[in-house]
């Protein structure tokens, strides 16, 4: 039988979706990938799989059946990393937890479920990171927006903490890299998509769009930083691998004057 190459549209339905016809025609020689990231082999047929949410649901109750809910939780977050093969470790994951009688979560000895364990870890501590480090910034319609660019597709994560912390107030987080967010507005949070004007900078604050007091609220914010940062007493090598680099933009602490 010639390989297939099966493609899904890059939602987690979709992905559970494809995971239901592997087992419905019984596929022994398969590969997955998202419509993104297509690559054509040269042996093998590409056949689009539809979402079909009822069939994901299926799919969904059988693996948490089968696994614990730390096991769910890991295949979740391991899809989110959006790793290239992931979706085969997935599926090698998902077929041997069928072929056991018992949950197999915390069987490492099996290869795939040892990988899976270690790219959630990961997703896990962007997860963390995203929380922690997240700036919101006043808008002038009043809305506080914030954006960041994860190494991971963590915003589904964090939406619960930062709806439970901010049920006050509307908030947008925006992953600019993945070109979608987060709207909360009071009552619901929502995934919106955004065109920014082209003389719009993410990581700067612009009289243009943001109110005035935000000025304000950073220049204290940074006056409270270096009031609080003893020179002495830095240890540069300890404070990014707590505060890597690459959020620094994102900080109000860390801008220029």
């Amino acid at each position: 039988m010639q390989a297939k190459n099966l493609i899904y549209d890059g939602t987690f339905d979709g992905f559970l979706s494809t995971i239901f016809y592997v087992f419905e025609h019984k596929l022994k020689t398969v590969t997955i990938q998202n419509e993104f990231t297509v690559q054509q082999g040269l042996f093998s047929e590409n056949e689009s799989i539809p979402t079909d949410e009822v069939k994901a649901n299926r799919v969904w109750k059988g693996i948490k059946s089968k696994l614990s809910s730390h096991g769910s939780y890991q295949l979740y977050y391991a899809f989110l990393s959006e790793d290239i093969g992931v979706e085969d470790l997935l599926l090698d994951y998902i077929q041997y937890a069928f072929s056991q009688q018992k949950k197999v979560d915390k069987d490492y000895s099996h290869p795939s479920i040892l990988k899976i364990a270690q790219i959630a870890k990961s997703v896990g501590r962007e997860k963390h990171r995203m929380e922690a480090f997240v700036r919101f910034r006043l808008t002038k319609d009043d809305i506080y927006f914030a954006s960041i660019e994860p190494d991971f597709n963590v915003l589904p994560l964090i939406e619960k903490h930062f709806k439970r912390r901010y049920a006050d107030q509307k908030w947008v987080i925006y992953d600019i890299k993945r070109g979608y967010g987060l709207f909360y507005d009071l009552e619901t949070v929502e995934l919106i998509n955004m065109d920014f004007p082209e003389n719009f900078n993410v990581t700067k604050t612009d009289d243009t769009f943001f109110a005035t007091q935000e000025f304000e609220f950073q220049k204290l914010w940074q006056d409270y930083f270096k009031a609080t940062n003893i020179a002495s007493r830095k240890n540069m090598k300890l404070h990014i691998r707590h505060v890597p680099k690459r959020y620094w933009k994102y900080l109000s602490e860390k801008q220029p004057n």
